[in-house]
């Protein structure tokens, strides 16, 4: 538990579940009700009323004028239909678009729903009925024109062309934004909850290091007690007082733990750490703590006085708190040696007994599995050598701590 992870995963968690901290996603997306409507709205106030100013401006017949703006102002409201239906709607409003350039008025208003439908149709993936529909439709105005009697000047006709070539590149334009802000938007989901899966593991880390300890002592000494509690009650009186001592300390560090995990600002009074992170200089009390029923742990400290960081003494503590604690549990072993020692630019930790060693078949547990995870989030790597003579657990950690 050492202080600078609080920071960093305190941080990195308020980044991610702030409110407003989604920076791949749109800002402003409009009502569903506005991008429908409002392309109907706008064909219609275009189209409509320049109908109807041409048709009297040239002077067109009441017939013709009247099925102008009927087919001007159904292209229009066809484009109710481009969100259930993009493809039928953009083939439609090419036909009626197609239509309303070769009957008078010449020269009308911009088809302005055939852009609305060409990019919608593109925009939800209905790029080949927007292409054959648009193509089709292009190609018979082109052509009909000489058969209805309608002069097209060839650069109208480059200029449309290269207008409608337009439409489908904003088209594709928008539909890749969206897509991209999709992916990110996915890929944020992805990060966000590989960072709620690493925090459970690493609450499950911490809690498992501090009531492993403490809940394996008091079974070991509830034991002693009830062993010695009828022919001598003074060592029964001691190993009560062991278990009060450890289940006080225990619940003084799952509360400390609590505080940590709950992103408590640490040197609050009502908040901090009711237990300072151990140290290398508390191996001494934790080897003595292990020794007892048929059990000698012996430490052998090699470091002369030399200690790492405080991040690195820590974590060293709780990989050798959490290997004695395998050994008293499972083991069966009659001695147990601690040994830390500055091996070059690494703090090498070791814990060896003479135990039974772990079978060949057995799954790394969350004990092993912790101790590791920690050597590696420190910079470091462990070992685990187990055979019919024993096991040895190795772990090796920068002096100055991961990079």
């Amino acid at each position: 538990m050492p202080g600078p992870v609080r920071d960093d995963s305190s941080a990195s968690r308020h980044r991610l579940r702030a409110p407003g901290a989604d920076e791949f996603g749109p800002r402003f997306r409009p009502p569903a009700a506005v991008v429908l409507f409002v392309p109907v709205f706008v064909s219609l106030l275009v189209q409509v009323p320049g109908t109807i100013a041409l048709s009297w401006w040239q002077h067109v017949p009441v017939a013709a004028a009247a099925a102008s703006l009927t087919l001007a102002a159904a292209s229009a409201l066809v484009l109710l239909a481009a969100r259930r239906l993009p493809g039928p709607t953009v083939a439609a409003v090419a036909a009626l678009s197609a239509v309303d350039l070769l009957i008078a008025p010449v020269g009308g208003p911009p088809p302005v729903a055939l852009i609305f439908a060409i990019v919608g149709a593109v925009v939800r993936g209905a790029r080949v009925w927007a292409l054959v529909s648009v193509g089709v439709a292009w190609l018979g105005v082109v052509v009909g024109a000489d058969f209805v009697g309608v002069q097209w000047h060839p650069a109208r006709i480059a200029f449309a062309t290269v207008g409608l070539a337009l439409c489908f590149v904003v088209g594709e334009g928008i539909r890749a934004r969206i897509r991209g802000a999709q992916e990110r938007r996915t890929q944020l989901a992805a990060r966000r909850r590989a960072a709620e899966q690493e925090e459970r593991t690493r609450i499950a880390r911490e809690l498992h290091d501090v009531l492993a300890h403490s809940l394996s002592q008091i079974a070991v000494q509830s034991g002693v007690g009830l062993h010695l509690f009828d022919r001598e009650p003074e060592r029964a009186r001691e190993a009560l007082a062991n278990i009060r001592s450890l289940s006080a300390t225990g619940l003084d560090e799952v509360r400390g733990v609590l505080a940590f995990l709950r992103g408590d600002e640490i040197g609050a009074p009502d908040t901090a750490p009711l237990t300072p992170q151990p140290q290398l200089a508390q191996l001494p009390s934790l080897v003595a703590g292990r020794t007892g029923l048929g059990l000698s742990v012996a430490l052998d400290d090699r470091l002369a006085g030399d200690t790492p960081p405080s991040a690195v003494q820590t974590t060293a503590y709780r990989i050798a708190q959490e290997a004695l604690t395998n050994v008293v549990r499972h083991s069966a072993a009659s001695h147990a040696t601690v040994t830390v020692e500055h091996d070059a630019d690494d703090l090498v930790l070791t814990v060896a007994d003479d135990g039974a060693g772990i079978p060949a078949t057995a799954s790394e547990r969350g004990g092993l599995r912790g101790m590791r995870e920690r050597a590696e989030l420190a910079g470091g790597a462990l070992t685990v050598d187990s055979g019919t003579r024993g096991t040895a657990v190795v772990a090796r950690l920068p002096w100055q701590g991961a990079a």
